[in-house]
């Protein structure tokens, strides 16, 4: 799907994304510490159970499990060299999932390294990182890229234009922010609003951070400051961290769905769910904006 079919797509209605993906694999026995990626290739089944239940949830876009299938996440487990391989075969197990029901978004992340504007060598390093999951997720064949869970603007300029100078499917660009919509590395959603669309974005908003009744504002500020359609995928809920790490969000479909409809009602076009979220999260919000 090109920039220009995405854009199109998006004016017709608003449009349901997925939910969580990590912590409801954390939920079905996938270990802290752990190589998500690596795992999910090893236990296929609980992902893809996952990902069709999204589906028959309504989710109209489903993102495929490549989220830190890049060179620097992967290095950290000694995997730099399997990128090609892991983002191939992430993709086949979506695919297999869902098949072409829905769309099937490639999921792109930070590294986690903060990277300052004026660092020309550390961007070109971003560039290369980027260019060369982007390139795999090419070959893979996906419907459009999911650029998510950023943490400053300029690691989001450098995946746009490593993707961009690629292809012309579209792109999706999601960041983490603070309340007041400051990102945690440099940069605010509001820059991205304005500067993602011109390097080649085809939608902009936030996503994880918190839940939804802390971002109405945000989203009703990105909206004014972008033509662009607007994406809100926030947690269900601030979570409770319990004695052993273990981060609990008690929100409830119903109450998630409800504060969901207030974002729609700010202008957000692409609506679905992160951290804590499940499929009777985006039933619920399915129900509720259909």
């Amino acid at each position: 799907m090109t920039g220009t079919e995405f854009r199109n797509w998006c004016e017709r209605r608003v449009r349901l994304l997925d939910g969580a993906t990590g912590s409801n694999l954390r939920t079905a026995g996938m270990p802290a510490g752990v190589c998500a990626e690596t795992w999910i290739l090893e236990h296929p089944q609980p992902l893809q159970t996952l990902q069709r239940a999204y589906a028959a949830a309504g989710s109209e876009i489903v993102l495929a499990p490549t989220f830190g299938a890049n060179r620097a996440l992967l290095g950290a487990h000694g995997l730099e060299d399997a990128v090609a391989d892991y983002n191939r075969r992430l993709v086949a197990v979506t695919r297999e999932a869902v098949g072409d029901r829905v769309l099937i978004a490639a999921d792109m992340t930070t590294t986690g390294q903060p990277v300052l504007p004026e660092d020309d060598a550390a961007y070109a390093r971003l560039l290369d990182i980027y260019t060369e999951q982007a390139q795999a997720i090419l070959d893979a064949g996906v419907d459009l890229f999911f650029v998510e869970t950023m943490m400053g603007l300029t690691e989001c300029m450098a995946a746009v234009e490593a993707i961009r100078a690629l292809t012309d499917t579209a792109i999706v660009c999601t960041m983490s922010v603070q309340s007041d919509g400051r990102c945690y590395f440099d940069g605010s959603v509001y820059d991205a609003a304005q500067t993602l669309p011109a390097l080649g974005a085809d939608a902009v908003g936030v996503n994880c951070s918190s839940g939804p009744d802390q971002l109405e504002s945000v989203v009703r500020m990105v909206c004014a400051e972008t033509s662009v359609p607007v994406v809100a995928k926030p947690n269900a809920g601030l979570p409770e961290i319990r004695d052993d790490g273990t981060a609990v969000y008690d929100m409830t479909p119903e109450a998630f769905a409800a504060r969901m409809t207030a974002l729609v009602s700010c202008g957000a076009r692409l609506v679905g769910g992160c951290c804590g979220t499940t499929p009777e999260h985006i039933k619920a919000l399915h129900d509720a904006i259909r």
